[in-house]
């Protein structure tokens, strides 16, 4: 797994992984995941304000649901376009993010690389590579991403110049020489 965080909203996760899944995706089936962690006591946008919806409708304590594409506007619909076999977005109450991925997880290939969005889920897994992107244009630090960024194998400035050649190099040396994915552990 290579797991992007970052400090603020719009940071660049999306770009970043759509970058490694064109660059990995004709080596091996590429998973993309989308992470969003919901307050058990409080099912409103965590973001603030009415949201899309998607925090407030969720039943349980997770849900898991696949990206079809239809709506190119997406986050995850990006990821699919960008060349990922599947992509899955886990909207979980933060108290059973680990039931949630465990569940996920057991869906997908262990011959794919699996790349995902999320802060919170680096305190439940070990991933091959967890990036941070600091929002360079927003100098606040989300609480979720200052939790972790400590675990961080690579803080990365994004400057919003769409270049990721020299991250993508650093995080290729990173990873195994032959690329042998591990699954995540807790």
């Amino acid at each position: 797994m290579i797991l992007i965080g970052a400090t603020a909203r719009n940071s660049g996760k999306t770009a970043l992984a759509v970058s490694l899944i064109e660059k990995y995706k004709k080596q091996m089936p590429i998973i993309g995941i989308k992470v969003t962690t919901i307050d058990e006591n409080n099912r409103s946008c965590i973001h603030g304000g009415e949201g899309c919806g998607a925090c407030s409708s969720l039943k349980g304590d997770f849900e898991i649901s696949e990206e079809k594409g239809q709506n190119p506007n997406k986050d995850t619909a990006m990821l699919l376009a960008g060349g990922a076999e599947k992509v899955y977005w886990l909207k979980t109450i933060n108290t059973h993010i680990d039931e949630g991925i465990e569940a996920l997880i057991a869906q997908i290939p262990k011959d794919a690389l699996i790349i995902c969005e999320s802060n919170t889920l680096r305190k439940f897994v070990n991933p091959a590579v967890f990036i941070m992107v600091r929002n360079t244009a927003d100098s606040k630090i989300k609480k979720t991403a200052a939790e972790v960024i400590d675990q961080a194998d690579i803080v990365f400035d994004n400057y919003f110049d769409g270049n990721f050649e020299e991250l993508i190099n650093e995080i290729e040396k990173r990873l195994s020489s032959d690329l042998t994915v591990r699954r995540p552990t807790k």
